[in-house]
Formats: C-alpha cells, sequence, structure tokens
C-alpha cells in the first residue's frame, strides 16, 4: 500500500539488487536470502509490508460503502448510477449481432458533446457471436472491436465493427492522438500468425486495422501504455508459458510458475499520428540493472530498481527477453500511462498470489536512452482488498482503478494516493470477471464491462472533478510519515557504526540477521 520511502533515491544511488532466476510458487528462503549478503538482501528486503493498515471500502476514502443493487447486478456506492447501454446478442446498427466477450476499452471525444467507446472482444475461432467486419485481418477469425456512440444523456446512438478478423483481443490502450491499440493475447504462428497489436480508428473505417504492427513484438500481447511526451509505447505480456525449475536446493522452491515480460516499442516515425507505429521501431523488454532474470515476486511494496532495456527481435520476442536476462513476472495485464508514469499490474503476483501494482518512471529521454525506475506499488495481502487485478485506468482525479479477475464476485477498486483502498462496484451478475474500465474525456461517466454474457454499462454519480494535479501526485507519491521503519536505539547505534542508514539496518532486522 506504501509507495517510496525519504530518501530512497539517495538509497537507490548506493545499493545493487539481488539476482534470482525463476518465478515460483514459493520465495526464496530466509537462508538463501541471507546467503547473498549485505547491501543487496537488505535493500530488498525493505518493504513496507506490515507498516501499515490496508483500508477496506467504504473507510475515508472512495464514495462510502456499497449499496445492493435491486436489480442484482451492480452494487455502486450511493448517489451512483448506471444504465446497460450495450448487450451480446443484440443487434449492431448495421443488423449484425453485438459480439460476445467485452473486454478492455477506451473512451475517446466523439462530435456533438459525445463519446465514442472503442471495446474489444475476446474471442477464437469457434465462439459466438463473432465480430463480422468488412476488412478483416484474417476472414477465418472472429475476434476484433466495435465502436459504440454514447450521447450526453449517455445513451446509445449507433454501434459498428471497428476492426475484425483478430484473435483474442484481450486490452490494448488509447494512443495520444486518439485511437486505440487493440492486443491478441496469444500466440500463433500457424497460417495467418495471431500474435499482434492493431491500429484501430475509432470511426469504424477500418483502413489501419488489417495491418499488424510487427514490430511490436511477435508475443501474447495484453496491454498498452504511450509515453505522449516521446510517442514510446509500454507493453505488458500475458503468458501461460513456465519458466525453468531452479536447481539450488537452498532456494526451497516448489516447482515453477509462468513468466511474462515487459516491453518498450520506440517508434521510428518522429512525426506521430494514425498509422505512424507501422513505419517501424526497435522492440526492447526490461531488466533490473545488471540483475539478469530478476524475479518480481520478491519485490516488496515501496521497494525501488533502477532499469534498463535490452534489444530484442519482435518476432523472437520472448525467447530473446528471457535470453538476455529481462526482469520476469507472473502474468502481466491492465496498464496506463498517466502523469507521467506508466502502470500495470500482475494479475498472480506477490506472495499471496493475489496480484501486484507497479509503476515505471521514465527517464524522459526521447531517444530511449536513460535510466528509467521501477517500484512496486502495492501487492495485495487479503483479497479484501485485491483479488487478481486486470484492466487498469488512473481516474480523472487521480486515484489507481482496477477491475478484478479473480472467484467469486469481482469488483471495481480504487487506490488513492495516500495508499488507502476502497470497493467502487461490485458484480452481483455472475462470477464473470469486470474488464475495460475508461472514463469519459470530460471524467463524468465510468463506462466498463462484464465480459460474459457481454454487458456494457454507463455509470454516473457524485465522481470527483478532473484533476491532472492530483494525477501527477499519484505518479510521484510519497509515503505516508508512519511507514518510516521502527528500530531500536542498538540497532541504531549499530546501523550508524556499520555507515547504513536506518531503512537497511531495519531490513536486516527484519531477516534476523545480527549487526554486532
Amino acid at each position: 500500500m506504501v509507495y517510496l520511502f525519504p530518501g530512497y533515491s539517495q538509497l537507490l544511488e548506493e545499493v545493487s539488487f539481488l539476482s534470482i532466476q525463476g518465478n515460483w510458487d514459493r520465495r526464496v528462503s530466509r537462508r538463501a536470502f541471507l546467503g547473498i549478503g549485505g547491501l543487496s538482501a537488505a535493500a530488498l528486503a525493505l518493504g513496507s509490508k506490515g507498516a501499515l493498515a490496508q483500508s477496506n471500502g467504504g473507510g475515508s476514502a472512495g464514495f462510502g460503502p456499497l449499496v445492493e443493487d435491486p436489480g442484482g447486478i451492480l452494487d455502486l456506492p450511493r448517489g451512483f448510477q448506471y444504465r446497460i447501454i450495450s448487450e451480446e446478442g443484440t443487434n449492431l446498427s448495421s443488423g449484425k449481432p453485438v459480439p460476445g466477450d467485452h473486454d478492455g476499452m477506451a473512451a475517446f471525444q466523439g462530435p456533438g458533446n459525445t463519446t465514442v467507446l472503442v471495446r474489444n472482444h475476446e474471442l477464437s475461432q469457434g465462439q459466438k457471436p463473432p465480430v463480422v467486419g468488412e476488412n478483416p485481418y484474417d476472414p477465418t477469425e472472429v475476434g476484433g472491436t466495435t465502436g459504440i456512440v454514447v450521447g450526453p444523456d449517455r445513451k446509445e446512438i449507433r454501434d459498428y465493427v471497428t476492426s475484425s478478423g483478430t484473435n483474442r483481443n484481450c486490452s490494448g490502450g488509447p494512443t495520444p492522438w486518439g485511437t486505440w491499440i487493440t492486443c491478441e493475447e496469444t500466440r500463433d504462428p500457424s497460417g495467418i500468425p495471431h500474435g499482434y497489436a492493431f491500429e484501430v480508428l475509432p470511426d469504424g473505417s477500418e483502413r489501419l486495422s488489417d495491418q499488424p504492427i510487427t514490430d511490436m513484438g511477435f508475443f501474447s500481447h495484453e496491454a498498452i501504455g504511450i509515453d505522449p511526451r516521446t510517442g514510446i509505447a509500454y507493453l505488458t505480456e500475458d503468458d501461460f508459458a513456465s519458466g525453468p525449475i531452479p536447481e539450488d536446493p537452498n532456494d526451497e522452491v516448489v516447482g515453477a510458475t509462468r513468466s511474462s515480460f515487459l516491453y518498450r516499442f520506440i517508434p521510428n516515425a518522429r512525426n506521430l499520428g494514425p498509422g505512424a507505429y507501422l513505419q517501424g521501431g526497435r522492440l526492447q523488454a526490461m531488466k533490473i540493472d545488471e540483475r539478469p532474470n530478476y524475479n518480481a515476486d520478491l519485490a516488496d511494496e515501496g521497494d525501488t530498481f533502477q532499469v534498463v532495456w535490452v534489444d530484442v527481435n519482435p518476432t523472437t520476442a520472448r525467447e530473446d527477453a528471457q535470453a538476455k536476462g529481462a526482469a520476469r513476472f507472473n502474468r502481466l495485464e491492465g496498464a496506463d500511462f498517466s502523469g507521467g508514469a506508466f502502470w500495470f499490474d500482475d494479475t498472480a503476483g506477490g506472495e499471496e498470489r493475489l496480484g501486484q501494482i507497479f509503476r515505471l518512471i521514465p527517464s524522459g529521454d526521447p531517444s530511449g536512452g536513460g535510466r528509467d525506475t521501477l517500484e512496486l506499488f502495492f501487492e495485495g495481502q487479503n483479497s479484501n482488498n485485491m483479488e487478481s487485478p486486470d484492466n487498469l485506468v488512473i481516474a480523472p482525479f487521480g486515484d489507481v482503478w482496477f477491475c478484478e479477475d479473480g472467484d467469486g464476485q469481482d469488483r471495481v477498486m480504487g487506490i488513492t494516493p495516500e495508499g488507502e483502498v476502497y470497493e467502487f462496484a461490485r458484480n452481483r451478475l455472475n462470477n464473470s470477471e469486470l474488464a475495460g474500465c475508461t472514463f469519459s474525456p470530460d471524467g463524468k461517466t465510468f463506462f466498463v464491462n462484464i465480459q460474459s454474457p457481454g454487458f456494457t454499462f454507463a455509470i454516473w454519480g457524485p465522481f470527483g472533478r478532473v484533476n491532472r494535479n492530483r494525477q501527477r501526485q499519484m505518479a510521484h507519491a510519497a509515503p505516508p510519515d508512519q511507514v518510516a521503519p521502527k528500530i531500536s536505539e542498538e540497532m541504531a547505534y549499530l546501523a550508524d557504526r556499520h555507515g547504513m542508514s536506518p531503512y537497511e539496518a531495519a531490513a536486516f532486522d527484519r531477516l534476523g540477521a545480527s549487526l554486532a
């Protein structure tokens, strides 16, 4: 729940971090951890877990406790209401069926005070209702995207296909120039290959969406966020492939779990706009500086890392990332770029496997050089506060919002810059995931999907005002004062004697290591 400790940037320059290969069901043992020795172990061990209790929904943060929906569909706080604006199996304006499996989504400013939604459909061959377009990438496939024009009264005006012929369109992200990047969550080289990102125009012309952005990589894509200052795109991978089982018995791990990587794409085009990414670019994977194959599961909330980027071949991105020591996650999901930071989540990350939210602060170097900073922002410690985060968005008023895709009733959850967690919505219709969280450009309407059966909701009520300063505050939030570690006078004396900061000493103390 906590972010950076005071003076973290100075400490960051002094420490290097633990290198452990793999991504496992249990964390590295204390014995192996201490065996790394010295400052590396201390720096990695330092975390704020347990320093502050995570608040439940309905506390001082958020919009108050949820009120049970008499319709049995979506519980919301008092003062909020919803409307179902699109439903699977009904007809589009063209007469074709509204496709199923609603997923990632973005909202754009439309003409005449309208909002235009572009919505993914995570469909594969054989699933219905399919996306039936006029200019498909692969005529044998049924996935794609649709568009919905929503009036100021939050009612649908018309809807239509915006892309077609793709496979498992899970998530994606909006571009600064008003288009949508839809991502295929698959990696299938047979026939017409699938495992790409595609640019989608909200007007439904399907003019660009039949051309994969091949330089963005051939892998199981999930989501994307774009830095508006540089045009650099950051991409998450959601892959079910497993990593190798570690050989060192001191690590005391059980088997191997999934591994996914984080990428960035540096475009060749100088003038960015629709179609610019088709001009190619450079694909890179993220690596913890001088620490190959770092296992992000080992991080604690507030841990901060300097990262470097290694070039990978777009056609073998995953294999190259692993061979070149890129940092490993479990299954990366939703993402958003806001307030100068790239936010993304790992749906199965962390010690409890309840999920993690990370933020990456780019250096701002338009050439793609410089040192970026990665931080574990939040880790789920109990299912009341987080269970399998998926799509993610930074709200117009600054909070992080994420949809859950876990067991039981899934929710839309919020986290404030002060680290408080709250519920905003709960799906009572079924156990299907919530997805596609996005806000209208004016910040007055929140749109979200239930994936199956597919529903798209417009939700409105007493939201906070659009606050860009608070979005930037969220990107650089400092922890509350009580996050500072508590150490004994003896430990403080020993820390000073060994030239350690209180944070390093507290880490050693937490591990039971003596400084005497």
